[in-house]
């Protein structure tokens, strides 16, 4: 890597004595002026010489295969290959697929591994150090943990004398064994750790060498591994035994000296917390502002979700599902499996899409234009989903008899937890089979819109009763708070469509009321999401238009 300091002096790597004056971006070579001839006489064609001061300034980029003369500066999405001009212009191309310039996928890349090496670097390896360090302390104070069971074994012992030795040492035997299997565990966790932590470090070697690096190539091929890293692995809690005396008799001394628990061990799954939350605070607007409208052309647009500026996905009352960018421009479409609505949509942080159908109990996922079902239930209809910060889906649904509702959490197809009742047994949500929206908020709570019984219910991440919101305490509008979509933003604000009234309530992180987004004609609002930067998108049920806002400062 090429880093001087003030008191450092580049050398010619040819010469090694003169000073550096230029820069072979093409092969990474210190030149000084006499040493430039030498250097590109092999073939001057295919060395780039640059000032020293803008080493690394020219991109490479990938031959051509096709024209092996001319330089790939395009790469097309539907057949992800490389394309030089001459590709273009001979139209030896299908003229109708996407091209993206790799410069420009370059640079998003080179944003990305930034972005990356910060997030491993700034809080996702100090969380690691900090289970390293849990485990190391473990570790050094077993000896004193298990040195209280033999000090009172042997007080114990003193009364038996003699008779018991043969006993006690056998007793000694098992806490030992038990020492050695309590120390392996967790020397094992924390080999485990260390080897996490040493990949880690590796991927930010790997991501230094990257980012320095000016080859297309290997950067747009980076794929990022800090969802893996984000998924901790569960804490390892060893319940030391504890030594339990019985009163001395002559007889069957063994088994009247004591018993021994066994070494028990559980996992405690983690829960990944970055360490320097963002604390920035955004007040709202006094007057919200749509800032465009993407018309979809559903018929009864019901959901709205957003991966990225160029991915908006939208469903409504038929099978297409929808992706249109935020200037409106429709990107891609789906089809459902059945043929049938998609009860909702969600979108996984790594782009793939997921949507519910009623009709055969399924929940699909959708990657790389492939289909397959995921969750299928028995008995029960899913309905609305949530993609979680830690990767988990969460599913609302209805029994088939249509007298209870509940939600699930799965990691993958497997059930994480279920959310039914509250602490005196009674049902957290109304038990029919109308649609329940969901969403999560910052803090991990829970936020369901129970449209049936006019109520928001927010539970914990552990499934506790947080709070019931049923509309503001003074209202000006003229029908009952009925509550259809959800979604909350970066500062933990829980936004709501009221349908009815045609207007979205803004809630604190407690439930306490804020407003009423309503300062223009917005229609029967349905389907709701937030994007990064905080803009709310609003289905618009009849017209078919979700609506783009502006509401935080």
């Amino acid at each position: 890597m090429d880093h001087y300091d003030a008191q450092d002096v580049a050398r010619c790597d040819l010469c090694e004595i003169a000073i550096v004056q230029s820069y072979c971006d093409f092969c990474h070579v210190n030149l000084c002026k006499p040493c430039i001839g030498e250097h590109i006489s092999d073939d001057y064609t295919k060395h780039i010489i640059v000032p020293f001061q803008q080493r690394r300034s020219t991109l490479i980029y990938p031959k051509c295969g096709t024209h092996p003369n001319e330089n790939c500066k395009y790469q097309c999405e539907d057949c992800n290959i490389f394309l030089c001009t001459d590709c273009l212009i001979f139209k030896q191309h299908n003229k109708e697929h996407k091209l993206s310039k790799l410069d420009e996928i370059f640079s998003k890349k080179k944003d990305q591994i930034q972005k990356d090496k910060q997030e491993i670097k700034e809080q996702i390896l100090p969380v690691y150090e900090d289970i390293a360090l849990e485990l190391e302390n473990q570790i050094s104070h077993i000896d004193v943990d298990y040195q209280k069971f033999t000090t009172q074994l042997s007080r114990h012992r003193k009364e038996l004398h003699r008779e018991i030795d043969n006993a006690m040492n056998q007793r000694e035997k098992e806490i030992d064994k038990n020492k050695r299997k309590h120390l392996s565990i967790l020397t094992k966790h924390l080999e485990e750790i260390k080897q996490l932590q040493s990949l880690m470090h590796k991927t930010l070697h790997s991501l230094y060498e990257i980012e320095e690096s000016n080859e297309v190539t290997p950067t747009i091929h980076y794929s990022s591994k800090n969802q893996e890293f984000s998924k901790l692995p569960p804490k390892v809690i060893v319940s030391i035994p504890k030594f339990i005396p019985k009163p001395i008799e002559k007889e069957e001394l063994c088994s009247l000296i004591g018993e021994l628990t066994l070494l028990s061990t559980t996992l405690e799954e983690r829960v990944f917390t970055a360490k320097e939350p963002n604390t920035s605070v955004r007040e709202l607007l006094d007057q919200p502002e749509v800032l465009n409208t993407i018309k979809t052309r559903h018929v009864g647009l019901l959901t709205v979700t957003c991966l990225t500026e160029e991915e908006i996905w939208t469903s409504g009352l038929t099978a297409d599902i929808k992706c249109f960018n935020t200037q409106g421009v429709l990107q891609k479409t789906t089809k459902t499996k059945s043929g049938d609505r998609p009860y909702d949509i969600a979108v996984y942080s790594g782009g793939a899409l997921v949507y519910s159908d009623g009709r055969t109990s399924t929940v699909y996922k959708v990657k790389n234009d492939l289909t397959e079902g995921i969750i299928r239930l028995h008995g029960w209809v899913p309905t609305q989903l949530c993609v979680t910060s830690s990767g988990d889906l969460l599913v609302t649904m209805y029994s088939n008899d249509g007298t209870q509702s509940k939600v699930v959490s799965y990691s993958g197809s497997t059930v994480k937890q279920t959310i039914q009742f509250d602490d005196d047994g009674q049902p957290l949500y109304s038990g029919n089979n109308q649609i329940k929206y969901i969403t999560e908020n910052r803090n991990l709570d829970i936020c369901v819109a129970d449209w049936e019984v006019g109520a928001v219910v927010v539970v914990n991440q552990a499934g506790k009763l947080r709070f019931r919101y049923t509309g503001p305490p003074s209202s000006t509008k003229n029908k009952p708070f009925k509550p259809w979509g959800i979604t909350t933003d970066s500062q933990s604000r829980i936004l709501v469509s009221d349908s009815d009234n045609h207007c979205i309530h803004v809630l604190d992180v407690v439930g306490q009321f804020l407003r009423c987004i309503d300062n223009f004609n917005l229609e029967c609002p349905y389907g709701l999401c937030v994007d990064d930067d905080d803009s709310l998108f609003v289905c618009e049920y009849h017209r078919g238009n979700v609506k783009r806002i502006r509401y935080l400062k």
